[in-house]
C-alpha cells in the first residue's frame, strides 16, 4: 500500500496491479497458438513489416506504417526498448517460419493492470483464424501476468475486428465519437474490452473474416 502526506492528511493509495519490474524482469516469452508462433520481432523482418504497410486494408484502419526499410528497422528495433520501458509488447505472428501478422499489447498501465490489444494480419493470411487465435493467446498471457482489464478499439466502419473482438469475448461497451483521426478523416470507434475474471475464455482457430 502506498501512503501519500498531503497538508497533514495521510492519504492511501493501491498497490500498482502490476509491480514494477514484473514484465521487464523477464525476456519477452514465445508464445505458442496451436500451430502458431508468437515471438519477438527480428531485424530480417523488415521486407515483412513494408509489405504490411504498403497493403491498403492495413494502412486504412493503423495510422502508423513504414515506407523505407530504415523506416522498417527502426519499427522493430523500438520494440525491446518498449519491454524493457514496461510501456508495450509486440509479436510477429509465425506459421512454418513465415510472418502472417501481427499483435501487440499497447499502452501499459501498470497501476490499474490495463492495456489495448491491436493487430494486423496480412492478405494471404486473412480468414483462417490468425487473428482470434494469437490475440487470445496474447490475451491470456495478459491476464497470467496481472493485467486485469484488456481493451480492444477499432472504426465503426471496420465490422470485421468487431466479429474478432466478438470472438476473443471482448464485449462491446459503447462507441468513441469522432475518437481517432485515419487517413480519410476522423472515426467513430467501437470499444471493446475483456476482465480477467470474465467467465469463459477466448475462441480460437475459427475464421476471422
Amino acid at each position: 500500500m502506498k501512503r501519500a502526506a498531503t497538508m497533514g492528511t495521510v492519504c492511501s493509495f493501491p498497490s500498482p496491479a502490476i509491480p514494477a519490474g514484473r514484465i521487464s524482469e523477464n525476456a519477452q516469452p514465445v508464445l505458442r497458438a496451436g500451430e502458431l508462433t508468437l515471438r519477438p520481432w527480428l531485424p530480417d523482418d523488415a521486407p515483412v513489416v513494408l509489405r504490411a504497410s504498403a497493403d491498403p486494408a492495413i494502412r486504412r484502419w493503423n495510422r502508423q506504417f513504414t515506407t523505407s526499410s530504415e523506416d522498417a528497422l527502426a519499427w522493430i528495433g523500438q520494440w525491446d526498448d518498449r519491454w524493457r520501458a514496461e510501456k508495450d509488447a509486440s509479436w510477429a505472428v509465425v506459421l512454418d517460419a513465415e510472418v502472417l501478422g501481427r499483435v501487440s499489447l499497447r499502452g501499459f498501465d501498470l497501476g490499474d493492470g490495463a492495456a489495448q490489444v491491436t493487430y494486423w494480419v496480412l492478405p494471404a493470411a486473412r480468414g483462417r483464424g490468425v487473428a482470434v487465435r494469437a490475440a487470445g493467446q496474447v490475451a491470456h498471457w495478459a491476464f497470467d501476468v496481472g493485467f486485469h482489464r484488456l481493451e480492444l478499439v477499432h472504426s465503426v466502419a471496420n465490422p470485421a475486428s468487431c466479429r474478432v473482438a466478438g470472438k476473443l469475448g471482448f464485449a462491446l461497451e459503447g462507441t468513441l465519437r469522432s475518437a481517432v483521426r485515419h487517413e480519410d478523416g476522423w472515426h467513430d470507434m467501437h470499444l471493446h474490452a475483456r476482465l480477467a475474471d470474465d467467465g469463459g475464455t477466448p475462441a480460437r482457430g475459427e475464421p476471422d473474416a
